[in-house]
């Protein structure tokens, strides 16, 4: 199937689950994961109204943000601190913070250039090692600590949730995600703001939906199999 067909199936899925969990369809965000995608195929998607786009890594970011016009970048993969300065001026949100060292590299970053970043806590909610992202008792701890670093606004959490065949598995792990989303949410702590629930990909977004998750990253389910040739810059 093209991306239009697979953008109506997802549309269709997303709609559904928001309605299981209370919400409606505009209250969750579509992020289009457009690694290895080329700017063809991303031109295409956005021309469907997918204008919220992610990459993995900074140096993608980096070219493609010169490429194509009227996209809202979002850093979702693992980034290091030496790759900040790459990027700070060009994404909207950074998901991917796991460490206090990362977050002040952000913060010098952006008070260099005179902004505030958005940016949310990456956690490791299946404790996999070949994962990154703190614990799930980490989180809040570390959520305080950079909410006072300024340049820096810590708007919510993401997890990349395990690959399992049934998505299913998944579910109580993304309940614990919520469960702590709204429990920091409720303890009004200052410059943390828990807008954004992070989670849920091609394999597990509707029952991430279903258990609260306001943006999913989907890039398989969307542009189709990734391929793997394609050389990223370096």
């Amino acid at each position: 199937m093209g991306i239009k067909e697979n953008l109506d199936v997802i549309e269709k899925n997303i709609s559904s689950a928001a309605l299981k969990s209370g919400r409606k369809r505009e209250d969750i965000l579509l992020l289009a994961v457009s690694k290895t995608v080329d700017i063809e195929r991303m031109e295409e998607a956005k021309a469907l109204g997918l204008t919220d786009m992610g990459e993995n890594k900074p140096q993608e970011i980096n070219r493609k943000f010169f490429e194509i016009e009227g996209v809202r970048w979002h850093q979702i993969g693992h980034l290091q601190t030496n790759k900040v300065k790459y990027i700070i001026d060009k994404v909207c949100l950074i998901h991917s913070v796991d460490s206090l060292r990362l977050a002040e590299e952000i913060s010098k970053r952006a008070a260099a250039k005179g902004i505030v970043k958005d940016i949310l806590i990456e956690i490791n909610i299946g404790r996999e090692e070949s994962k990154h992202g703190v614990y799930l008792e980490e989180a809040e701890p570390l959520a305080v600590e950079i909410s006072r670093l300024p340049g820096v606004r810590v708007k919510g959490l993401m997890t990349v949730a395990p690959f399992v065949d049934d998505p299913e598995e998944n579910r109580g792990l993304f309940r614990q995600m919520k469960k702590l989303f709204v429990d920091i949410m409720n303890k009004n702590y200052d410059n943390i703001d828990m807008e954004y629930l992070s989670m849920g990909m091609t394999n597990d977004y509707t029952v991430a939906v279903e258990e609260g998750a306001n943006i999913v990253r989907i890039g398989t389910g969307l542009f189709g199999a990734r391929d793997y040739t394609v050389k990223d810059n370096k």
